[in-house]
C-alpha cells in the first residue's frame, strides 16, 4: 500500500484513508459510529484583528525569511504572495542587496516598524544601505491566518505599486541642474523639485555632457517616469543643465505651499514665458502644479471677460448686472453667500466682486455660441495647444459644450480643467497681450517647438489688466494682496468639487513682471489659502 495510506475495518466495512486525510477519516469513523464529538466539519475561520502575539510571531517570521533571502517563504507570510514574491526576489537578484539585517521596533497595534541595514554590491563596487520602513499584520480573509498586509513599501518606503529595485549602470548620466543665475538646485534644498529633477535627468542627462555612474534605483511601472535613485555606488560625471527657475522664487514657493496641505503653485515671467518657480505640497510625488486637472473656479473669469470684450458683448465699463441668481436652460446658478446684488453693475464691478450671475447672464448674448469660450481659450490664451515645457505638463481643457455646462464653464466649473501652470500663463497673457508658452528648460537645448497663439487685442489687454488691478486693491483679492507694492493685480476663485464639503481655493495674480497662480484642495475661498501662497511668492520675486 502506498506511503501515507492507512486501512481500517469498521463495522465490517474496509475503509481506506489517504495520507494527510486523518481529518476526513476521523469524520467518517465518527459518522459510522453515530458519534458527534464536536469536530465534524472544518474548524471555524478566525476573525477580528490579530492579537499582539500573532502580530509579533507573523512579523518575525516574515522579516526572518526576508533577511535570509528566502523570497518564496517570506512571500508566503503575506496576503498577496503573487505580488510579493517577484519584488522580494528582485531585492537580492536585480538590486544586488545582501548581508541584510532587520531590526524590528516596538509594535503599535498591528503595525511593526523596523530598520534595515544591508550592502549593495555590483561590478566591484559596494556601499552600505540603511533605511526604515514598516509593515502591518492583518487577518487573512479566507484563511483567518495572521498575514503581512502586502504593500511594496514594506520592502522600501519609496516603492509604489508594480515598482521594482535595480542596481546597475545608471540609465542616464547625473545632472547638476542650475537656476537662471547658476545657483545649483538640489532635492535637499528644494524638496518640491525632487521628481522634476529626476525627470530632467532622464530627459536631458545625455544632452548635458555627463557620464553615468552605478546606482541602486527604483524603476517605476510607468515607463515614462524617471528612475528614482536611492544609492550611488560609483558617481558619474554630472553634466550641467540650466533651467529657467529662480532660486529665490523657488525658495519662497517652497515655504509658501508648506503652509497649506495639498497646495501647488507656479510662477512665470510674463515677458518671456520662463517658469520661475514650481512647488507642490502633497503626500505623493505628483506634480499637480504642472499636471493637475481641476475646475479653476472664478479665476476662469479672466478668459470669460476677454471673450465678452473680444466679441463686443460688453466692456469693462459696460453693463454686467449682478443678480441673486441666474437661470440657464433649466439650471439655477447662484453667487457666494453674502454677495449683494447690483442691477447696475459694470463688468469691472462684477469681475472684482466675482459675481457669478453677471457672467452667466451674458453667455447667451449675440454673437456667442457653444464654441466661443473654447475658441477664446485656445486661440487667444494658447490653452490646449500641446505645450512643450521641458517636463511633463497638461496644457488645459476648455471644451466647446452646450446646455448647463456652457454656463458653468463661464465661471470655471462644468468641464473646464486647468492647473496652476495654465492659470499663471493666462494671467501673463492677460497683462501682456501676448501668449508666450511657459517653459522650464530652454527650447534650444533639444530644438523643441513651443506652442503659439495670437494673443489679445491691446484694448482687451488694457481692460483685463485694469480689472485685475481693481480686484487686487478693492475687490476679493485685496486682503491677500495687501502690502504689495508695484503694479499688482489678481483674481480669486473657489471651485466646488463633488464629494468635497469645502471648495478648492484658487488664486492668480501679478506683480510687475511676475505672474503666479496657486490651488489648494479644500482650501475654501480663493483668498483664504491660495491667495496668501501667491502673495508670498510675488512679494519675494516681483
Amino acid at each position: 500500500m502506498g506511503r501515507g495510506v492507512k486501512a481500517a475495518v469498521i463495522g465490517g466495512v474496509f475503509v481506506v484513508m489517504v495520507g494527510g486525510g486523518g481529518y476526513g477519516a476521523y469524520n467518517f469513523v465518527s459518522a459510522l459510529n453515530g458519534e458527534n464529538t464536536g469536530s465534524a466539519g472544518p474548524a471555524p475561520v478566525k476573525s477580528g484583528p490579530p492579537s499582539a502575539d500573532e502580530v509579533e510571531k507573523t512579523s518575525a517570521k516574515f522579516l526572518a525569511a526576508w533577511e535570509k533571502g528566502q523570497a518564496a517563504s517570506a512571500a508566503g507570510y503575506t496576503n498577496n504572495a503573487a505580488a510579493a514574491g517577484p519584488l522580494l526576489t528582485a531585492y537580492s537578484q536585480s538590486a544586488h542587496v545582501s548581508d541584510v539585517r532587520i531590526t524590528p521596533g516596538r509594535a503599535s497595534g498591528a503595525t511593526v516598524p523596523y530598520a534595515v541595514t544591508a550592502k549593495v554590491a555590483y561590478d566591484g563596487k559596494s556601499k552600505p544601505l540603511a533605511y526604515k520602513s514598516e509593515l502591518t499584520v492583518v487577518r487573512g480573509v479566507s484563511t483567518g491566518r495572521p498575514l503581512v498586509d502586502w504593500q511594496p513599501s514594506v520592502i522600501h518606503p519609496e516603492l509604489g505599486r508594480d515598482d521594482t529595485l535595480v542596481t546597475g549602470e545608471a540609465a542616464n548620466p547625473p545632472i547638476e541642474a542650475v537656476d537662471r543665475d547658476g545657483t545649483v538646485l538640489t532635492k535637499a534644498k528644494y524638496p518640491s523639485l525632487g521628481p522634476i529633477l529626476d525627470t530632467l535627468r532622464a530627459k536631458y542627462g545625455d544632452k548635458a555632457g555627463g557620464t553615468p555612474g552605478i546606482e541602486l534605483v527604483i524603476r517605476h511601472a510607468d515607463e515614462d517616469a524617471a528612475d528614482t535613485p536611492l544609492l550611488t555606488l560609483a558617481k558619474g560625471e554630472p553634466g550641467k543643465l540650466r533651467t529657467t527657475l529662480s532660486a529665490s522664487a523657488q525658495a519662497a514657493a517652497e515655504t509658501a505651499v508648506e503652509q497649506y496641505a495639498n497646495s501647488s503653485l507656479v510662477a512665470v515671467k510674463p515677458s518671456t514665458g520662463e517658469v520661475l518657480a514650481v512647488a507642490n505640497h502633497r503626500e505623493d510625488a505628483f506634480n499637480a502644479a504642472f499636471q493637475g486637472t481641476a475646475a479653476p473656479g472664478s479665476t476662469m473669469k479672466i478668459i470669460t471677460a476677454a471673450m465678452l470684450i473680444d466679441n463686443g458683448v460688453t466692456s469693462m465699463n459696460g453693463p454686467a448686472p449682478c443678480t441673486n441668481d441666474a437661470m440657464w436652460q433649466g439650471q439655477t446658478f447662484k453667487n457666494l453667500k453674502g454677495m449683494q446684488p447690483n442691477e447696475n453693475a459694470t463688468l469691472a464691478n462684477s469681475f472684482m466682486r466675482s459675481c457669478n450671475t453677471a457672467f452667466i447672464k451674458l453667455m447667451d448674448e449675440e454673437p456667442l455660441t457653444d464654441e466661443s469660450l473654447a475658441t477664446e481659450a485656445r486661440t487667444r490664451f494658447g490653452l490646449g495647444m500641446d505645450w512643450k515645457t521641458g517636463v511633463a505638463s497638461v496644457d488645459g481643457k476648455v471644451p466647446a459644450v452646450s446646455g448647463p455646462d456652457r454656463a458653468a464653464g463661464a465661471i470655471g466649473q462644468g468641464q473646464v480643467q486647468l492647473n496652476p501652470l495654465n492659470m499663471a500663463s493666462v494671467t501673463a497673457t492677460a497683462i501682456t497681450g501676448a501668449f508666450r508658452q511657459p517653459y522650464l528648460v530652454p527650447p534650444e537645448l533639444d530644438d523643441r517647438q513651443l506652442a503659439t497663439a495670437k494673443g489679445l487685442p491691446p484694448a482687451t489687454t488694457s481692460q483685463l489688466k485694469q480689472m485685475m488691478r481693481l480686484t487686487a486693491t478693492q475687490g476679493t483679492a485685496a486682503q491677500a494682496m495687501a502690502g504689495l507694492g508695484g503694479d499688482i493685480g489678481a483674481k480669486t476663485g473657489s471651485a466646488e468639487v463633488d464629494g468635497q464639503t469645502v471648495s478648492n481655493s484658487w488664486f492668480t495674480g501679478f506683480r510687475n513682471d511676475v505672474a503666479a497662480a496657486a490651488m489648494t484642495e479644500e482650501g475654501g475661498h480663493g483668498g483664504d489659502a491660495a491667495g496668501p501662497i501667491v502673495a508670498a511668492v510675488l512679494r519675494a520675486a516681483g
